[in-house]
């Protein structure tokens, strides 16, 4: 068993303890820090899969920008015991009801698939690379690639214009 292996079992294991921490957890603030860990983990599996680009997004646009929102959020809404709402029991009972639900169409869904025989190629091939991914952005999808950068500077100086006060 090599060091990719272990770090594999590792990651998974820390990804799927901490994805129970964010749902059994009672405080939100715990939560959302168990989802950052949650985020870590699978950006881990990215860079054992190489790719790097994956991972560094996922970091950057997950774990930093949505979750300090979601903290703000959180904070700024001042949750204590008394703006909690009711928890009836049959509304756990139906939470549970449509979970198993869910799991029974997963079953249904992947047990004819053939996974058994594949492998996913961990530490080689240059499928995930950012010079390959550059590479298709400014050669084959250069024009598609500028329109969007055209867009996204019209959509901040509409979002200027229509801040601003008058």
């Amino acid at each position: 068993m090599n060091i990719t292996h272990i770090l594999f079992w590792f990651l998974s294991v820390l990804a799927v303890f901490s994805a129970l921490m964010v749902i059994t957890s009672k405080n939100p603030v715990h939560s959302v820090l168990w989802l950052i860990v949650t985020f870590f983990a699978i950006s881990g599996h990215y860079i054992l899969l190489n790719a790097q680009f994956l991972a560094i997004v996922n970091i950057i646009v997950y774990a930093g920008a949505i979750m300090v929102l979601f903290l703000f959020v959180i904070m700024l809404m001042n949750l204590n015991k008394s703006t909690e709402p009711i928890k009836h029991r049959w509304l756990q009972w139906a939470g549970a009801i449509a979970g198993l639900c869910l799991m029974l169409v997963l079953v249904a869904a992947l047990k004819d698939t053939e996974i058994k025989g594949q492998a996913a190629l961990v530490n080689s091939g240059d499928i995930g690379l950012i010079k390959n991914l550059g590479r298709e952005l400014f050669t084959t999808y250069v024009v598609p690639f500028e329109i969007s950068s055209i867009l996204f500077l019209s959509a901040m100086v509409g979002a200027a214009v229509i801040g601003k006060k008058e």
